[in-house]
């Protein structure tokens, strides 16, 4: 989908309408963030992840009906009433897309948050400079905000704590012993 398809039709999003200087000045700010990530992160792949971070969420959005707050949707999808939306599927959906671009210096991790408490577990895709671990990467969770990239550094992210997904499994599956 082109960008300026995206933007003719991305206005039924429940954050509002996104206008293509909002998108363009959060793929601005997103690529200098991922180029601060250190010495080593290609400014061509750091410009082409924000792009893609920033944009593909939009469609999802679209793909999956997105005309509600996050939770509601969630019992849209829950429901059947929608296709898909719940953040695992945001983040499955953003990681994939993201490695079909076989970035050299950028590198992806899934995380989990509240895996450990009573609240509804969160799911979310961190990108980093490659070698380094997700604590050093930042957050890029398209269902917090119905389709409009929630980014920050991971942990800067004031509402999450989060942990490696392949260590909740691993503690989950531990208790199922």
């Amino acid at each position: 989908m082109s960008l300026m398809a995206l933007f003719a039709v991305s206005g039924c999003v429940s954050t509002g309408e996104v206008s293509q200087a909002d998108v363009t000045r959060e793929i601005g700010a997103l690529t200098a963030t991922l180029r601060g990530l250190g010495a080593g992160v290609d400014a061509e792949e750091a410009a082409r992840a924000a792009r893609i971070a920033i944009t593909y969420p939009l469609q999802l959005a679209q793909d999956y009906r997105v005309t509600d707050p996050p939770l509601i949707h969630n019992t849209k999808v829950n429901m059947g009433l929608r296709p898909r939306g719940l953040c695992y599927q945001w983040a499955d959906d953003i990681e994939a897309r993201l490695r079909q671009e076989d970035f050299r210096t950028l590198e992806f991790h899934r995380a989990i948050a509240n895996a450990d408490t009573i609240r509804i577990d969160h799911s979310t895709v961190i990108v980093s400079r490659r070698g380094d671990d997700m604590d050093r990467g930042v957050v890029l969770d398209g269902w917090r905000n119905g389709g409009r990239l929630f980014w920050a550094p991971t942990l800067e992210d004031a509402r999450y704590r989060w942990v490696p997904r392949v260590d909740v499994f691993a503690e989950r599956a531990a208790q199922r012993r």
